[in-house]
């Protein structure tokens, strides 16, 4: 009467699954200095958390007598596990088994793992390493089939459940598009590649001869085209950008983003900070290590470094909070607003105002990139794009003006409805159109007539410069405090705790959801 029979043969099935495409197909993968699909998932998740789901989905093969003989699992491993203690649901394509193809696959299981994520409002982790479709499989199918999955709920996704995707191998077809549409992405140098299909279907389609590197890189896209945020020295570190991303996140946007216990004294006062800005307005400083100065200590998760230069984003703590940290960097463009610097901003404030962190703005702005390149690279458009994100969000903002705040590019230090928050170092300057620069657009025929043009130019840079002061705005509360750079900490961190209060109290997801 017992069923210990059918209770061994799940076993018996269990360990033919983790043979994934079989001794040879596993050494084959790993010679390529990749890990196993069952590897990087014990890396990722805590120790024992894993609970798979769908372990005996794929192909068997059967005698005569109906008994099992051979087993080829499905190519895509799912199920729940925790990182840091929390909770997540994954999905992670195997690559020894048909090269990880999508229609190789049995789809109902990452599908379904995606809709497990939403309803439970589960954080949704994709290590995405797979190949596109294969005109081998339309013999075996007996037909062609339309393209899309209809149960896939993604636009939901995006604007309920935070989703970060590991690029791990060379991925085409859905591969990156499974990608993109995450919150947080990250390639491995020299081993993951992206694209829409691989060389040969380019040299077919395009004439081009072109290797899989040079095709889809992360040279090309974590560090010229931003279609994937970050990249990683190895898979190991991959994994460990994946863990640290999804700490500053909620599990979904019903909830807020989780403190952590502080170890950083909120009233710190870093004497650097009040010579770090040179009073040489033309000359660059570390906009990092003014982050480093002022954010709690070891706290700062920055993404996308290598793309869009002159605008940087991090994660960081104040106080134990998570918050969404922007500053400029004027080492590229002199920090000004270029097209995909841009667009760097509006998908990050899509993911802040997602998940309700509070953004803090370090303003050095000069404005939008001008000159026949950013014309051509639609800046004016993608700015604008980048401004209406910050005025559709709805987390609080602060700004500190560390120096210039310029144009229609400098409109989005921060939102101009609502409190809109705003102080000044004693560095700042500001205005519709610099001085420098301003003076010849405004005074040119003067200037052509006169005796002397650099003297008089001199002359009137200096009759304005007296009204650059930022004194004189804060004289009128256009800005609402000149501070000691010393005090931005725990003015900062005074704020949090009161940014998370006014926090509204029934959360949820925004109406529109992000713009991958």
């Amino acid at each position: 009467m017992s069923w210990e029979r059918e209770v061994d043969e799940i076993a018996r099935r269990k360990r033919l699954a983790a043979e994934m495409g079989g001794a040879e197909s596993v050494a084959r993968h790993r010679a390529a200095g990749k890990l196993t699909v069952r590897e990087r998932v014990e890396r990722l998740l805590d120790p024992t958390s894993f609970a798979e789901i769908g372990a005996l989905t794929g192909s068997a093969r059967y005698d005569e007598a109906g008994n099992l003989t051979g087993f080829t699992p499905a190519n895509v491993v799912i199920g729940t596990g925790r990182i840091g203690g929390r909770p997540v649901v994954l999905a992670a394509e195997d690559f020894t088994i048909r090269g990880g193809s999508s229609e190789a696959s049995v789809s109902d299981k990452w599908v379904w793992a995606e809709n497990l994520a939403l309803e439970m409002r589960l954080p949704m982790v994709r290590l995405v390493d797979m190949a596109g479709g294969s005109v081998k499989l339309l013999e075996q199918m007996g037909a062609t089939k339309l393209p899309g999955y209809p149960a896939w709920r993604i636009g939901d996704m995006l604007g309920t459940v935070p989703v970060v995707a590991a690029a791990l191998g060379s991925v085409a077809g859905l591969g990156p598009v499974r990608v993109i549409l995450s919150h947080f992405s990250v390639m491995v140098k020299e081993t993951s590649q992206l694209f829409a299909a691989g060389p040969a279907v380019v040299a077919r389609a395009t004439g081009e001869k072109v290797t899989k590197e040079e095709l889809g890189g992360a040279a090309i896209h974590a560090r010229a085209t931003g279609v994937v945020d970050n990249e990683a020295e190895s898979e190991e570190d991959a994994l460990g950008q994946l863990r640290r991303f999804l700490s500053y996140m909620p599990p979904s946007a019903y909830e807020l983003p989780p403190r952590q216990a502080p170890a950083d004294a909120p009233d710190r006062r870093e004497t650097d900070l009040l010579s770090i800005i040179p009073r040489a307005r033309r000359r660059p400083y570390d906009a990092r290590r003014i982050l480093e100065l002022v954010l709690d200590r070891d706290s700062l998760f920055e993404i996308g470094r290598f793309w869009g230069r002159g605008q940087i984003t991090m994660l960081g703590r104040l106080d134990g909070h998570p918050v969404g940290v922007l500053a400029n960097d004027p080492h590229f463009a002199g920090g000004a607003m270029t097209a995909a610097a841009a667009e760097k901003l509006e998908r990050f404030v899509d993911v802040c105002d997602t998940f309700h962190l509070p953004v803090v703005n370090f303003v050095d702005q000069p404005g939008m990139m001008v000159g026949t390149v950013a014309e051509k690279q639609a800046t004016l458009r993608r700015a604008t794009r980048a401004l209406c994100a910050i005025e559709q969000s709805r987390v609080p903002w602060i700004a500190i003006i560390v120096r210039r705040v310029f144009g229609a590019g400098g409109a989005g230090y921060g939102r101009q409805r609502d409190l809109n928050l705003r102080y000044a170092w004693p560095s700042g300057y500001w205005g519709s159109i610099p001085i420098e620069g301003g003076v010849e657009a405004a005074h040119r025929r003067e200037l052509e007539a006169a005796a002397d043009p650099p003297a008089r130019l001199a002359e009137l840079e200096a009759r304005y410069e007296k009204f650059a002061s930022p004194f004189r705005t804060a004289e009128r509360f256009g800005v609402h405090d000149i501070i000691d750079p010393r005090e931005t900490r725990p003015l900062l961190c005074a704020w949090v705790s009161q940014a998370y209060a006014a926090l509204p109290p029934q959360l949820g997801p925004v109406r529109r959801f992000m713009r991958p």
